[in-house]
Order: C-alpha cells, then structure tokens, then sequence
C-alpha cells in the first residue's frame, strides 16, 4: 500500500485474507509462523461463520421440504414456496454483490439475508398456497382474487412490520450493523416482491393442478381444520387454564434474563487451529495476557489541563513524558513502550501500553476507564479491545431506544390494519413474552453453560454484545409475523360473523396449521445452525429457534386465542375518533 494511502478495516481484512496463507506456509525447519492481529482475527472469524452458515443452510432445505410435505400432501404444492423463495433470494444475493462494489457490506450481511429470507419467505408462500387451495376446494373461479384480497393483505402487513422492525436497528451507528439489517431488508423486499406478483402469476397458471403429485396418506385436507377448531373451543371453554399455563412457562424461561451479562467475542470463538488463534496464543506465551490487546494512548506535544491535580494547585501543561508515567503507574497496565513521535509533525505521539489481563477479561474495561479519567482530555484511548469495549458500550446504550422503537412501530402497524386499539396492544406486548423466554434460556445455554457440552462449544460466560439489539428485532419481526397471520384471520373472520367466539375459534382453524407448519420450517432452518461449529451461528440458532417454537406454540396457538377470548367484543372495538383518522382496510372478501 502507498505510504499516506488510508485503509479501511474492510481493506485490512481483506489484505488479511490475502496474506495469512504466504505467511503460514513459511513454517517449517522448526520455526513456526502465524499471521495474528484484528484483521487476521475478523478475517479467521467471518471465513470460520461463513462456511458453517453455508453448511448449515444446506443443510436445511431437505428438512424443510420434508415438513412442507408434511403440510401440503402435495409435491408442487409444498415445492411452490422453496421455488418463489429461491427467485426472491438471488435477486437479493445478486443485489447484494453489487451493492457491495459501492458500500462496505459486512460479510454478515448476506449470510444473515439468506437465512431469514428462506425462513420468511416459505411463511409468506405458505400462506398463500394454503389460502389458494381453499379457495380452489370451494369451487371459487376467482380463487387467486380471493387469495390476494384476504392472505395477501396479510403478507403485505407482515412484510411492513418485519422491515420496520428491522429498521430500528438502524439507529445504531454502526456500518456493520446497518449493513447487516439493510442486507436483511432488501432480502425480505426482494421474498416479498415476489410473493405478492410472481406467485399469485404462478397459481393462476396452474389452478387444479397445484394438487399434483399428491401423496394420498399425507393428504392435508381441508383449509378448515378440525383439529386446530376443537383446539380452539377448548380455549374457549377454559381460557384461564390453559392460558396461566402458558404464562407460567413463558415468565420461568424469561426469568433468568434478569442475570443475562454481555460482551464482545472473545478469541475463543474462531476455530483452534485459525492462524490467528495461533499467533494469539503465541504472543501471550512470549509477551504477557495482554500482549494481544495492546493499547494505543495518543498524547499531543502539550496537553492542556491535567485531570486529576489537586485541588488549588491550578492547571499545568503535561508532557509526554510525564504521561507515560502516568500510564505505567496506572493499575493494570504490565509495561509502556517508548513513545513515538507522528511522522507528519502534527505534535502527536502515541504510546503503547500492555495490559496485565486477556482482552477479554472484564478488568480491562476498568482499566480503560481509569486511564481516561486520569488522563487529559486530549488524550484517546485506542486499540481492537477498545474499540471491542466501545462498541459494547454503545450497544448496551442504545438497546432500550431499539427495543422501544420496534415495539411502537409494531403497534402501529397492526393498529391501523385491525382498526382494534385492544388487541393491537395485547399482540404487540405477547411478542415481548417470547422474546424474553428466548433469551433467558440464552443465558442459560451461553452465559452458564448448560448443555453446552451437548452442543459442542465452551462458554464464554456472557452472551455476545450483538445479541440483544439484532436478535431483539429479528425475533420480534417473527412475532408479529405469526401475530399478523393469526389476527388477520380473526379479524376476517368477526367481519363476516360479528361473533367474537367465531373470530378465536375460526382464527385458530383456518390459521392454526399454517403457523405450526410455517414454525416448524422456522424451527429447522434456525436449529440447523446450533450445529454449526463457531459459537456465533450457535448463538443465533438457538435463540431464533427457541423464540420461534415458544411463540409459534405457547403465544400464538394458546396465549393470544385466550386474550381474544377474554376481550370478547372489546377485544376489536374501534374509538370512533380513531375510525375518523385510521384508514378501512378489510380481510374479508366477498
């Protein structure tokens, strides 16, 4: 690279990836070489996740095939949404690359695409496909108008209210994750686009024959299905036990989130044999713990105002001399290198402090932040770990404005599509239910180690900083998507009937098995990541899993039915100021 040339931290990886395998094949004659740093770690951290999320997505399209056929008694039928869904998924990968020659896009980005596009997008196709067949049973001639005008209304609103989920985390200023969520986005947009023109074009083509290819012992029989009804009139009849029951569960699993404690990967979570493992090892055997997180103190020539003088002794100007003392006397810190002078003759200098401790380990972050108070307010304070510590900071910082921001939003949504304050309310704080149960048994797993020999992984003792503000939005978008797909059908359902019993009831027969076969799609693709090898994807299987299979059977199919039934009437009351502003949108069609 050219002296005075500026990289960026995508450059360095990428000069990373290119040079760590020259490097290691130097080894030899007794004399071991590994390339080590941030970039060759971010480098060994994305090649390790990547190829597991590859593994892992192949992984779960013939489990995902399988529970379609399951659903559908129908080759075309349960092959219909994997198809629609592939369309959806190149355009967004291909979207994706060339957004990437303009943009930096974090090499997440389009993993984490793939992953909750395929989930979504067999949910949307789903939808429909089952709608569609309905219709086509009853004999309607207009089955694909009948299918757009009730299911396709709903995908729409689910579509809405994933994005603006997903845009809360747009708020934390971090390229990575913008990029991470604008990558989701565009995939979700790309599933919803084609859903909404390509397969409504699709299932007109092929009316009767979307039945083709049926496998009669796994007919799924009609749209109405009688044991998700008798589901439902048992709620009815009891809603109190069934519905404390759920509570119970949902409220223990959520408990032990109180305790959940997070921070940034630590070097454990790329594979023992990367070259950066390696050399890390190998400079903490020859250096010190803290050799690997190496601080970086930039001083100007003088430095103003000395924090920390006594009082009545006034201000002083305090050179670098005197800064590196300060800093070596400083606890924590194992040694300081000699200062150097900024080759452009800014007047900056930059010292070099080691700390006594693993870049990890929750002291350095006190040290930090002893090293700032005692230091000048010119000074900065810098390194991967630091930077590692700011982030965190910042997360933790903006997560309650995120989660805040996705569940207003939410609630909007579904108000001005159900026109029903009540129950608008109830979906929007039932997702908040499985959402904490989900992290909760996080920080089970992942902060105390439970079962963590079962799946292969050693705890770190914390869940990574990421976690709460990006899992939050995924497993709340999920939510409301299931939540959509239920109320929807409740709602069309008490605009045909006015009947609040038929709403719960007819809601749960008509939707029921397409929210348990829709989860069990959702459920395979997510698990299939707990078996990857890096904890990352682990993290984020078993969290997305777990909310899914908790929301889908306990808030969806038990939970939310019982709120309908204890609301009555109440639960789809429009204030008439509000009829006056909201605008008539209807799931029925006549």
């Amino acid at each position: 690279m050219l002296a005075g040339a500026k990289a960026s931290p995508d450059d360095m990886v990428r000069a990373a990836d290119d040079l760590k395998g020259p490097l290691n094949a130097l080894s030899g004659d007794g004399v071991e070489v590994h390339a080590t740093g941030a970039s060759v770690l971010w480098s060994d951290f994305n090649k390790a996740n990547h190829d597991a999320m590859m593994k892992s997505e192949i992984m779960s399209w013939p489990v995902t095939l399988a529970i379609l056929v399951l659903a559908f008694g129908s080759l075309v039928a349960a092959g219909l949404p994997l198809l629609l869904t592939l369309a959806g998924l190149a355009a967004s990968a291909g979207s994706l690359v060339l957004i990437g020659h303009l943009f930096p896009v974090s090499v997440w980005a389009m993993n984490f695409a793939m992953m909750f596009a395929l989930a979504l997008g067999i949910d949307y196709a789903l939808f429909l496909v089952v709608r569609f067949r309905a219709a086509r049973a009853r004999g309607r001639t207009d089955a694909v108008a009948e299918t757009m005008d009730t299911a396709g209304k709903a995908v729409l609103l689910s579509g809405a209210t994933v994005l603006v989920s997903l845009s809360a985390v747009m708020l934390v200023p971090s390229p990575a994750f913008r990029s991470m969520a604008g990558g989701i986005m565009l995939a979700v947009l790309f599933v919803l686009a084609a859903t909404l023109t390509l397969l409504p074009a699709v299932l007109g083509r092929l009316g009767h024959r979307v039945d083709a290819l049926a496998l009669p012992r796994l007919n799924a029989g009609p749209h109405r299905s009688a044991r998700f009804a008798a589901w439902g009139e048992r709620l009815w009849r009891h809603p109190l036990r069934y519905g404390a029951g759920a509570l119970v569960v949902l409220v223990a699993l959520a408990a032990p989130v109180l305790g959940l404690r997070t921070a940034m990967p630590s070097i454990t979570v790329v594979p023992e044999d990367s070259s950066a493992r390696a050399g890390y090892a190998a400079v903490q055997r020859a250096f010190g713990p803290g050799a690997p997180g190496t601080l970086q103190i930039l001083l100007p020539a003088q430095t103003g105002t000395e924090a920390g003088t006594e009082a009545g002794t006034g201000t002083g100007a305090l050179d670098v001399a005197r800064a590196a003392a300060r800093v070596a006397a400083t606890p924590g810190i194992a040694g300081v290198l000699p200062a150097q002078p900024a080759a452009d003759g800014s007047g900056w200098s930059m010292l070099q402090a080691v700390p006594a401790v693993d870049p990890s380990s929750p002291d350095l972050a006190r040290t930090v932040d002893t090293l700032r108070a005692d230091l000048p307010q010119e000074a900065l304070v810098g390194g991967a770990a630091v930077e590692n510590l700011d982030l965190q900071h910042l997360l933790t910082a903006k997560t309650p404005l995120v989660i805040g921001v996705v569940m207003a939003l939410g609630f909007l949504l579904l108000l001005v599509a159900l026109r029903a304050p009540l129950i608008s309310a109830l979906g929007t704080a039932a997702g908040l239910l499985s959402t904490g149960a989900a992290f909760g048994v996080a920080r089970l797993v992942f902060q105390d180690g439970h079962g963590a020999g079962l799946l292969g992984f050693a705890p770190q003792g914390f869940l990574d900083g990421w976690a709460p503000v990006f899992f939050f939005a995924m497993i709340f978008a999920i939510a409301m998507d299931y939540t959509v797909f239920l109320l929807a059908s409740a709602k069309e359902h008490y605009e045909r009937t006015g009947d609040p019993r038929e709403a719960m009831v007819g809601a749960l027969a008509h939707s029921g098995r397409v929210i348990f076969a829709a989860a069990g799609v959702m459920v395979a693709v997510f698990f299939t990541f707990a078996l990857s090898g890096p904890l990352p994807p682990k993290e984020m299987g078993i969290v997305l899993g777990v909310a899914v299979l908790l929301d889908a059977t306990l808030v969806r199919l038990v939970l939310l039915p019982v709120m309908l039934r204890l609301a009555g009437t109440a639960a789809w009351h429009t204030p008439a100021w509000l009829d006056r502003v909201l605008p008539r949108i209807s799931f029925s069609h006549d």
